[in-house]
């Protein structure tokens, strides 16, 4: 793992607790985890808690935890998103034992192990379609009904096992299911399917398999093979556990892993499930997997969170059985905590407006220190340009203006930030009445210093220098929805946030001339940003808003 921080301080949690009480009793004598995504899509916040929780036990218990991909639908599947899962989770900080591990790799065993559940007439093949299956199934109220293929004889089921496997139906046409007890108060212990056909290239193993075996049966074996102690996963998987247990119960193991469940984590403001991710990337409503708005691990970096900001995070929510709503600001609180203290200071201005200093030598430049971190010493001083004319934020300059606004007003003063203290005289308009340009004037001997008669000069604002500005875009991000769970609305599309992107054209200081990617910086007065690692390059700058100065998500909800 990466270099510890305070966000790995270890919390405890029942989880823990009962890992504890494992050991000190002598159940386990080591603990082993895994996290097993299937590689259907990217990764988001959701799987980082997972990710968290399952490695930081391992790290923290001188344990091991494996990388295993659920990989048992390969019509959903690619080999993009298992690259994408792996470097997500290396970013992190996190190192897997071993190489990354495939249900696939045990498709074999796994295959055996149906076969077992035949011989000792406890899975048969059913041809029922999926609506009479559906029906056969009953309700959360009503028992179910057996299935008239649930008692056809041992022989013959292993014989249409062994054709489904070699090819002979169709799909759809025929399933494995496990018989268990259709009366079963847990839907999931209906006679559930086990295997079914399925023809489609496999990006592991080919065109080996055309019979494929379910989530629920392939899970919990994957995790007996591999001598998993403590399985852990959320709490939609909590019913079937009892299916998880009843596998293992009846094929030839030795493991028989603990399967744990937590709460999920559901974050305010955006969508947690893959399919509707899915949708918004193949709708065009968000430009990729890695949208810095969208909420994956890939888009989350883009837009400038650090991996120790995502894993104090899912410290900071905790591990708990209780669902509920996660606050962006928690989130935000995060990566903004982190970069007040790392995050070296720049200045850029995002709306500019030309200002002339009419009493500084036309053709007189310098070069003024300014400090990287006004706290931290050791991050040193950068020089920043400074001349006759230069460029401020349009909204730091009014006419007129009550006592409240400490920026610079007509007629009154102003420090720049890190140079002189300037008085703004008069101002130069267009035809349709928009400020083009604002003459100042600025006091020569207050460089460093307070004005020498005493006066008190209270606001500050930043700038750039005019002529060594370098242009920049820059992209300012809002919530990607305007309601807290839009994956509650029928139409979550309707929700989506017209202002969740909006891009600006200014400047910033030619200290930003080579910004790298993943690299933060808080641009004086505005919030923190970051190069955008896909459309950023020398001459043509690109900055990212991480997050604002302030916790702006709680203010405008109140």
């Amino acid at each position: 793992m990466a270099e510890k921080t305070a966000a790995d301080t270890p919390r405890s949690n029942f989880i823990r607790q009962i890992i504890d009480q494992d050991l000190a009793s002598g159940k386990h004598q080591s603990v082993h985890t895994r996290f097993p995504p299937e590689p259907n899509g990217f990764l988001h916040i959701g799987h980082a808690k997972s990710i968290v929780l399952n490695f930081g036990i391992a790290q923290d218990y001188q344990g091991s935890c494996n990388l295993r991909f659920d990989d048992t639908n390969p019509l959903k599947e690619k080999v993009d998103y298992v690259n994408s899962i792996q470097a997500d989770v290396q970013w992190l900080g996190y190192t897997w034992e071993g190489k990354p591990r495939y249900s696939s790799d045990y498709f074999d065993r796994l295959h055996g192990y149906a076969v077992e559940l035949i011989e000792k007439g406890l899975a048969y093949c059913d041809f029922s379609s999926q609506e009479q299956m559906r029906e056969m199934r009953g309700t959360l109220k009503e028992p179910g009904t057996n299935s008239p293929y649930r008692d056809t004889a041992v022989e013959e089921n292993l014989k249409i096992f062994a054709d489904m496997t070699a090819g002979k139906y169709q799909e759809g046409e025929v399933c494995l299911r496990a018989k268990i007890d259709m009366s079963s108060p847990f839907m999931c212990m209906r006679d559930p399917v086990i295997y079914r056909v399925r023809f489609a290239h496999h990006h592991q193993t080919g065109d080996k398999w055309c019979v494929y075996p379910m989530y629920d049966f392939t899970h919990c074996i994957s995790d007996a093979i591999e001598g998993i102690t403590h399985s852990l996963c959320t709490l939609e998987f909590q019913d079937n556990r009892r299916l998880y247990d009843w596998v293992l119960d009846n094929i030839s193991i030795d493991c028989h892993p603990q399967q744990i469940e937590f709460s999920r984590l559901n974050l305010q403001y955006t969508v947690m499930s893959k399919r509707k991710l899915n949708m918004l990337v193949e709708e065009g409503k968000v430009s990729g997997w890695d949208d810095p708005r969208m909420p994956t691990i890939a888009g989350i970096r883009r837009r400038g969170y650090t991996p120790s900001s995502i894993r104090e995070f899912c410290h900071r929510i905790g591990v708990t059985k209780m669902d509920n709503q996660v606050e962006m600001s928690m989130l935000e609180a995060c990566i903004r905590d982190e970069l007040n203290q790392k995050a070296p200071r720049a200045m850029a201005v995002i709306d500019p407006v030309r200002l002339v200093i009419e009493n500084y030598p036309a053709a007189h430049e310098e070069q003024l220190d300014a400090p990287n971190h006004p706290n931290d010493d050791s991050m040193g001083v950068r020089q920043v340009p400074f001349a006759r004319e230069i460029l401020i934020e349009r909204e730091d300059f009014r006419e007129e203006a009550n006592k409240k606004y400490k920026r610079l007003v007509l007629g009154k003063e102003v420090r720049l930030r890190n140079a002189y203290v300037i008085k703004a005289e008069r101002v130069e308009k267009d035809a349709a009445g928009e400020i083009t340009t604002i003459y100042c004037s600025y006091d020569p001997e207050t460089l460093g210093k307070d004005p020498a008669d005493g006066r008190k000069v209270k606001g500050v604002i930043h700038w750039v220098a005019a002529e060594h500005a370098i242009a920049a875009e820059f992209r300012l991000y809002d919530r990607l929805f305007q309601v807290p769970n839009p994956g509650a609305e029928e139409d979550f599309f309707a929700t989506l946030n017209p202002q969740s992107l909006v891009v600006k054209h200014g400047f910033v200081e030619p200290s930003l001339a080579n910004a790298q990617a993943e690299q933060a910086y808080q641009f004086e007065r505005i919030g923190y940003f970051c190069a955008d690692s896909k459309d950023s390059q020398p001459g043509a700058l690109v900055f990212n808003q991480t997050v604002g100065l302030r916790d702006t998500w709680s203010e405008n909800d109140n």
